[in-house]
């Protein structure tokens, strides 16, 4: 049984979050040291290679960054050999003391004696490896005398610097006289100058990202019983996050057992999600969560979570890669990769790039991948949310079959009543309790004033785009795209995942360039006029950088933009004002694509496109967004709009242009037919399959 419990310290084994961490920084630093050590012009890449596994000792405890440090010197040393490998370690070393410094608060003070120790030993270090080697320091000898006669013979060729030479040479065998000295002075000295030179560089850096969470959502102390998750019963859950001042969750009571599925259906910040941590493990703050064992999250049998973004837990190059990532090969050799990918819908798609997956397709992916565990307990939190309407009917009747074949249960997080109805059971969410109904949703408030359209702005001519164009892994997006935007016109582009929305979006902005054809902004290419174009990415979060909205507004803005500036654009999204100091880590989905939209407001672009700007939220949200791109077309600005979800936007726009499989449909639709046409979808039906089977034999 799991009761309220306080997070771990300092001590325990190491957690996923720093394991994973530390393999993603620790493989970013073995490739700045590799490629700085052998190509020649890129030597200056060992510089900053202090810089990952700074962040990492900033942010984790001291046992993430030794055992982080000693595999990635060994990958070093397997790669480039024994001098780099030292460099990898001397670079963890600075990083480590800058990075450890900055998490217990310390200052320059706590450096300088930190380098001091660290350079004694290093100097020890090298001391001891050149006495011991004699062949290793011959030649290290012979080197530096071939470069100082070098230098004097070079000298001597002109008779003004002849005694320069000469007291190069002199030196030099000083130097090797006393080696000792010099050699333990100069790693002493070098080791003590990189750190304080890191910690006005590097600890810049740690400042800026210190107000990023550092808490893993899913961490929970460590349960030695055998995993097993099912039945789970809930008497009186509830949880408060660390700081908080109110309950995410509380006084839920709630059983799921073997062969059920259920669905938790809520609006945004409801409490789903806190819920989902409470049955994948985490412990509550209040009540009791029981099972007759471990929950076993990632583990063979245990709790497998399908999360919103599933780009996220895609780690995999080729799909039939991701389905098996992290099991021990042993398993992974009885997993039947085929008949999962069958039976999630992705039949013959092993050998295909992860990356050239559509959204739909990596969330189908993502189950696969869970099923390889053989969960005892699926959650998908909000897998739904992310894709197009018969996506996500077909995404949810595969979650609704599972538990028919297979002895397991499925918990579906969804705010979509409809993804409900296939249900064993439902769960209402509301304020982190559970009622009986939720409250209404409430309808967009716009009405569709048809505006005179300008002259033609943007000019999409025979677009192409091919990725990875020219590899064996080539992957076709756009086929001889024609398209005319108009000034002050609001278009909306539908199409099914994989239809190639993103992509044309992605060119219409000028970020990337086509493979073929030309997109033009007031004839010129969009891609030399970065700016003038803005694009709101179908995950806000990743548009904001800074720490304030206030400071994101205003580095949009430019350098002229004012506190007025920022009051301004807050206003043209109805967000208070007053949200301008707020931190960009207590925003809801809803408040962080308003911000983004915001920023965009104030850099003043001639056309804004949007890419799923509906993508995740509830219908609230939905709404309150709709309204706010009503008003940005009433002022004039021109839209274009990439969406699945036809029948929230449609009626805001002028024209509607249907994307499949790259191409633009024969006929243009007017709004009136846009919402009774259905999306296109690009995937194959689901299919039912026998793809794994239960220990001992047991039928699915």
């Amino acid at each position: 049984m799991s009761t309220g419990s306080a997070p771990r310290g300092e001590h325990g084994p190491l957690r996923p979050i720093e394991l994973a961490t530390g393999a993603v920084l620790g493989g970013v630093t073995v490739g700045l040291v590799t490629i700085g050590s052998v190509v020649p012009l890129a030597a200056a890449l060992q510089l900053v290679a202090a810089v990952p596994l700074g962040l990492l000792a900033h942010r984790y405890r001291f046992r993430a960054v030794f055992t982080t440090t000693i595999a990635a010197a060994l990958v070093t040393f397997v790669a480039a050999g024994l001098l780099p490998a030292t460099g990898m370690a001397a670079s963890a070393t600075i990083g480590g003391i800058i990075g450890g410094v900055k998490r217990r608060g310390g200052g320059i003070i706590a450096v300088l004696g930190l380098a001091l120790l660290a350079g004694l030993g290093w100097a020890a270090f090298s001391i001891g490896f050149l006495l011991a080697f004699s062949q290793a320091r011959e030649l290290l000898f012979d080197t530096i005398r071939n470069t100082s006669e070098g230098v004097k013979d070079l000298a001597g060729r002109a008779p003004q610097l002849e005694p320069l030479g000469n007291g190069v040479a002199d030196v030099t065998e000083v130097v090797l006289r006393f080696w000792w000295i010099y050699v333990g002075g100069g790693v002493l000295f070098g080791t003590v100058l990189t750190a304080l030179i890191s910690w006005f560089v590097l600890g810049s850096v740690l400042d800026r990202l210190a107000w990023l969470p550092g808490t893993d959502r899913l961490d929970a102390p460590a349960d030695d019983r055998p995993v097993a998750p099912l039945p789970v019963t809930m008497r009186a859950a509830g949880y408060r996050y660390p700081g908080a001042h109110t309950d995410a969750l509380a006084g839920i009571d709630l059983t799921v057992d073997v062969g059920e599925f259920v669905a938790v259906v809520g609006h945004n910040g409801s409490g789903k999600s806190t819920l989902t941590r409470l049955l994948a493990g985490l412990p509550p703050s209040s009540g009791a969560v029981e099972r007759p064992g471990s929950a076993g999250l990632g583990h063979l049998g245990g709790t497998a979570l399908v999360l919103q973004r599933p780009e996220s837990q895609t780690l995999g190059v080729l799909v039939a890669d991701d389905v098996v990532w992290g099991l021990p090969a042993a398993l992974a050799e009885q997993v039947d990769v085929d008949g999962l990918l069958r039976e999630v819908g992705l039949d013959g798609m092993g050998g295909r790039e992860t990356a050239a997956l559509s959204g739909g397709q990596q969330q189908r992916l993502a189950v696969a991948a869970a099923l390889a565990r053989r969960p005892a307990l699926l959650i998908a939190d909000e897998a739904t949310s992310m894709i197009d309407p018969d996506g996500r009917r077909e995404l949810v009747a595969l979650l609704a079959e599972l538990p028919k074949r297979h002895r397991m249960a499925v918990v579906l997080v969804t705010h979509h009543e409809a993804d409900a109805a296939a249900a064993d059971r439902v769960v209402h969410l509301s304020g982190g309790r559970a009622v009986q109904h939720l409250p209404g949703w409430p309808k967009p408030r716009h009405d569709l004033r048809r505006r005179p359209m300008g002259e033609p702005i943007m000019q999409l001519r025979d677009i192409r785009h091919t990725y990875n164009r020219g590899t064996p892994w080539q992957a076709p997006a756009l086929h001889g795209v024609d398209l005319t935007v108009r000034r002050g016109e609001a278009l909306l582009v539908v199409g099914g995942n994989g239809s190639g929305k993103s992509t044309l979006a992605w060119i219409m902005a000028g970020l990337i360039k086509p493979s073929a054809g030309r997109c033009e902004l007031s004839g010129k290419p969009v891609s030399s006029q970065i700016g003038r174009v803005e694009l709101a990415f179908q995950h806000s979060r990743l548009q904001l950088q800074r720490q304030t909205v206030g400071a994101e507004i205003a580095d949009w803005g430019g350098r002229a933009t004012g506190s007025g500036a920022v009051g301004r654009a807050l206003d043209a999204v109805g967000l208070d004002r007053a949200l301008a100091a707020r931190s960009i880590e207590e925003l809801s989905g809803g408040q962080a694509k308003r911000v983004v939209l915001a920023a965009i407001v104030a850099s003043r672009p001639q056309v804004v496109v949007l890419d799923e700007p509906l993508a995740g939220l509830d219908p609230e949200g939905r709404a309150d967004i709709v309204d706010l791109l009503a008003r940005l077309r009433d002022s004039g600005l021109t839209l274009i709009v990439i969406s699945h979800d036809v029948e929230d936007v449609a009626a805001i726009c002028d024209r509607t242009v249907h994307l499949r499989d790259g191409r633009i449909a024969e006929s243009v639709h007017a709004v009136s037919e846009t919402v009774r046409q259905p999306a296109e979808t690009t995937h194959p039906p689901a299919l039912p399959g026998t793809a794994w089977r239960m220990e001992q034999g047991g039928q699915p």
